[in-house]
């Protein structure tokens, strides 16, 4: 360390204080873990995440830069207990350290986090998470149910809501625990009950907010199984919005608070009435002009003129009857005349195949005097009596010289 000090006035700078700070700081600690609560907690707009880490008796400042904070699951608050790993870092220009943070987990919640997302995975195998799976939500449900603590906060504020929008609808509340070791076993009872007897037309099944812990019979498996078996459409309504359970999966619809559940499940009642009202008031248009519209037509149509506009559709028909006839008319004379030139080609061919014609052009047919047709000379002899046919009969004649063609 002696040789940074200046050999002179035997003294350090303060840059050069500050590096020998630095050096034994984050080479002698090159990684931490750190449990504390947080305080002054300053996001920035570039997606950093600043803020302090304090304990009863000291603090420390803290820094979690956008390319590590993105893997956060929570988003960090003022008073949230945590445990940050990274490392010491040395702010030269002010002369003090902080945490350069690469993983912060919540305290108590890592283990919870790990079982939850382990069952999650193991839950979408099934499909238990599908698209496929999920149901509409009715657009004016008249009954709506809420399984939920009879005591909370959460009921107050569906009950609030709902009265304001659609006094209309009924409401049958399904009490539950939604804390505690038995809560799991609680809620997914009331969805069962609420299935079973087809009370409602849809159903909401949360809580307000709370810690992990709190939430956490919302993820457990036998209520995950009775929302996604429930043939009640189902809306997951569970804590804030940054707070995720397995029921937002497993539901039809999940809003990020119970109110906005109430709101996702019941229209308004004065806008129905007004667009009721507005297309009362659009059919009563429309009617009263078609009634107008066949006042104006029925009035054209006197005594008078109606023999005459009857008289001019009939003979309109007549005409296209005529026509109908004179086509189909010469169409069929067209098909004899074809017909009778094809039988006269016909007949004109068979003719000349006649023989009876062949003969009437000089020719003869020669037998033997059993009838048999003689075509080579070879089967003739000398003094043969022969039979001669030609056009207008017959006639024998005797064989005298036989001469072959050469």
């Amino acid at each position: 360390m002696g040789g940074l000090q200046d050999s002179e006035n035997n003294s350090l700078s303060v840059s050069q204080l500050t590096e020998i700070i630095k050096q034994l700081l984050e080479q002698s600690l090159p990684e931490v873990c750190v449990e504390g609560e947080i305080s002054n907690y300053r996001p920035s707009s570039t997606g950093h995440l600043y803020f302090t880490l304090k304990d009863e008796k000291a603090s420390i400042s803290a820094v979690m830069f956008k390319y590590r904070a993105g893997s956060l699951t929570f988003t960090p608050q003022d008073g949230m207990k945590v445990q940050v790993k990274g490392q010491i870092s040395v702010y030269a220009q002010r002369g003090t350290y902080q945490i350069t943070v690469n993983s912060m987990e919540k305290v108590g919640d890592g283990n919870l986090l790990l079982m939850i997302e382990q069952r999650k995975r193991r839950l979408a195998a099934e499909g238990l998470f599908d698209q496929e799976r999920k149901q509409n939500i009715p657009f004016f449900p008249n009954t709506i149910g809420v399984v939920t603590s009879p005591t909370g906060a959460a009921l107050r504020d569906i009950l609030q809501i709902l009265e304001r929008r659609n006094p209309k609808i009924s409401v049958i509340i399904f009490p539950c625990q939604v804390q505690g070791a038995d809560a799991a076993e609680s809620i997914a009872k009331q969805i069962k009950i609420a299935n079973e007897f087809d009370m409602v037309d849809v159903l909401i099944v949360g809580r307000g907010g709370g810690s992990l812990e709190d939430l956490l019979p919302f993820s457990e498996e036998c209520v995950v199984r009775a929302i996604a078996e429930s043939k009640i459409p189902t809306i997951s309504a569970v804590g804030h919005e940054i707070d995720t359970m397995l029921s937002d999966f497993a539901a039809d619809y999940r809003a990020p608070t119970p109110s906005a559940a109430a709101e996702l499940a019941s229209p308004i009642l004065s806008d129905l009435e007004n667009s009721i009202e507005q297309y009362r008031l659009s059919f009563i248009r429309d009617i009263t002009g078609k009634i107008d519209s066949f006042k104006t037509m029925a009035k054209s149509f006197s005594i008078e003129n109606m023999e005459s506009f009857f008289r001019n559709k009939e003979n309109s028909y007549i005409l296209r009857l005529d026509d109908a006839k004179s086509d189909l008319m010469n169409a069929i004379q067209s098909k004899i005349d074809k017909s009778k030139n094809q039988l006269a080609l016909a007949t004109n061919t068979l003719e000349q195949l006649n023989p009876r014609s062949v003969l009437k052009r000089g020719f003869s047919i020669v037998q033997d005097e059993n009838g048999k047709i003689i075509s080579s000379i070879d089967n003739l002899k000398e003094k043969q009596n022969v039979i001669v046919s030609v056009s207008d009969g017959k006639f024998v004649s005797e064989i005298t010289k036989i001469q072959k063609r050469s």
